[in-house]
């Protein structure tokens, strides 16, 4: 019998894979850790590893799946914007890890990294964040969990 709380949930290991990541280069374009990441291409990469979702390449089409989240509402695992080009509209996406981090592939010389969104950068070009994962509500906390849960709440195709 499995421990329910050794258990990690669907969006804890969205979390953990991105924190695994740390210190990958970033390389515009890249979307695996042994060449490196661009900021989308980690959200892409991590999303298709632990949950088999196919998200689409860049940040502006990611914004555009799964569901709406107020930043007051963020939880672990939800996908966090950026319009860091001016008024050009979302040109960043990193995984929000909790406790107001994310963890994301930031610009070209850097590598992955872990940012507050109260830094004054980016809290000044936040514009979003969505949810792909919903937790299942129909499970109590004392109900023994066998595998991953969470529910995959995104409209992109996942048999490419």
């Amino acid at each position: 019998m499995v421990d329910p709380l050794t258990v990690p949930s669907l969006p804890d290991m969205v979390v953990r894979a991105g924190l695994d990541t740390l210190g990958t280069p970033y390389v515009w374009g890249g979307e695996d850790p042994e060449s490196g990441f661009d900021c989308s291409g980690l959200t892409q990469f991590v999303y298709r590893e632990i949950t088999g979702l196919e998200l689409p390449r860049t940040a502006r089409e990611q914004r555009r799946e799964g569901s709406n989240i107020n930043k007051k509402e963020l939880q672990p695992g939800d996908l966090v914007f950026f319009a860091t080009r001016g008024r050009r509209g979302v040109s960043h996406v990193g995984i929000y890890i909790g406790q107001n981090q994310f963890v994301h592939a930031p610009t070209r010389g850097s590598t992955v990294r872990v940012d507050s969104l109260d830094n004054k950068y980016w809290s000044r070009h936040y514009v979003t964040a969505r949810r792909y994962i919903e937790m299942d509500e129909a499970i109590s906390p004392d109900t023994p969990i066998p595998a991953p849960v969470g529910r995959l709440v995104a409209n992109v195709n996942i048999d490419q």
